[in-house]
């Protein structure tokens, strides 16, 4: 999609000129609490940026330094440290730019800087808030972000703002990411991205952005694995036996931009609720389903070692995919 193209797309989702240019922000607090200091510069890292890089996992999902007031600083070496015990050649790291996604923001900066001497492990996605101000309308748009592409940003995310998914200021990130090749990575819940049972808001995304790249996460993106999701569930982790029908499935056939990410509990949860019906859809969505963590904290429980490891016993060559394959084909990797 051209400059042409992608302006053309901007209107098709309904979004102005006005409005991607407007100021959606307040002035921040400049006496809001800020996480405790901690030296994370990379001069201090003594880990091999190509130790361990034959392992066979590829985690689509992790964040670096302090993410909520109650976990700790998690720093690139103790990150690579846990990567080499847990046989991960690779991990995305993730910023977290929205209000609504941590107690403490993460930004694209820090996150480019942090992971520059391990580019061949330690892979920077880059973010922007939808209600962030900037100016030169659509084209302001893509060239924050195209900064970002050049320090070495290979997709969007995560993408956890405080807005409805399909709101045009989302829109409009949606089609900046398309125009760049961005895979965008979405947290979907009650809160953040919301939408109502059967993903409309969703379905209304990939359809006007088929050259986009979705990559669905959280609470309310793996709750509708079932077919009687309520809305009340989309902010949790629902238990009981999968019913057929689910909107993540029905959108993963209708689409082929949109991929899941394994990661955290809500993924763990949604294939160990039903182990017959999860295994089915592993193997069934084998080309976009991808391995990862949420780690984001030292001495975080990770359920999707044993889930790989020792319950799901899948045929070899749909574990390579999910485990590894599947990301580096949509990163472009080596």
């Amino acid at each position: 999609m051209h400059r042409r193209g992608f302006l053309s797309a901007v209107a098709a989702g309904g979004i102005s000129a006005t409005l991607l240019s407007q100021s959606h922000l307040p002035a921040q607090d400049a006496t809001a609490k800020k996480p405790p200091a901690q030296d994370l510069s990379v001069q201090n890292l003594s880990v091999q940026a190509s130790s361990s890089a034959a392992g066979p996992y590829v985690d689509m999902h992790t964040h670096l330094g302090q993410t909520w007031n109650t976990t700790e600083i998690l720093t690139a070496e103790t990150l690579l440290r846990w990567m080499d015990a847990h046989n991960i050649a690779q991990a995305v790291v993730l910023p977290l730019v929205s209000p609504e996604s941590s107690s403490y923001l993460l930004t694209n900066e820090f996150v480019l800087a942090q992971t520059a001497p391990f580019r061949d492990r330690l892979i920077p996605f880059c973010c922007i808030d939808p209600r962030t101000s900037y100016n030169g309308g659509a084209k302001g748009l893509l060239d924050m972000l195209q900064r970002a592409i050049d320090g070495g940003a290979k997709g969007f995310g995560e993408h956890k703002p405080g807005v409805a998914i399909d709101d045009p200021k989302n829109m409009a990130l949606y089609a900046a990411c398309a125009e760049l090749n961005l895979p965008l990575l979405f947290h979907l819940d009650n809160i953040r991205n919301t939408d109502q049972p059967g993903l409309p808001g969703l379905a209304k995304a990939l359809a006007t952005f088929p050259k986009c790249n979705f990559i669905g996460h959280g609470p309310g993106w793996w709750a509708s694995i079932s077919g009687d999701v309520t809305a009340r569930e989309l902010g949790g982790y629902p238990k009981s036996p999968v019913a057929p029908g689910g909107a993540m499935d029905k959108l993963m056939e209708q689409f082929p931009n949109l991929y899941a990410d394994l990661s955290a509990g809500s993924g763990a949860s949604a294939i160990q609720r039903d182990l017959t019906f999860g295994r089915e859809f592993l193997i069934r969505r084998q080309d976009r389903v991808m391995f990862g963590t949420d780690f984001l904290a030292p001495g975080q429980a990770v359920p999707q070692f044993d889930l790989f490891e020792k319950t799901l016993d899948l045929p070899a060559e749909v574990a390579v995919k999910i485990q590894r394959s599947n990301a580096r084909r949509l990163l472009g990797l080596s």
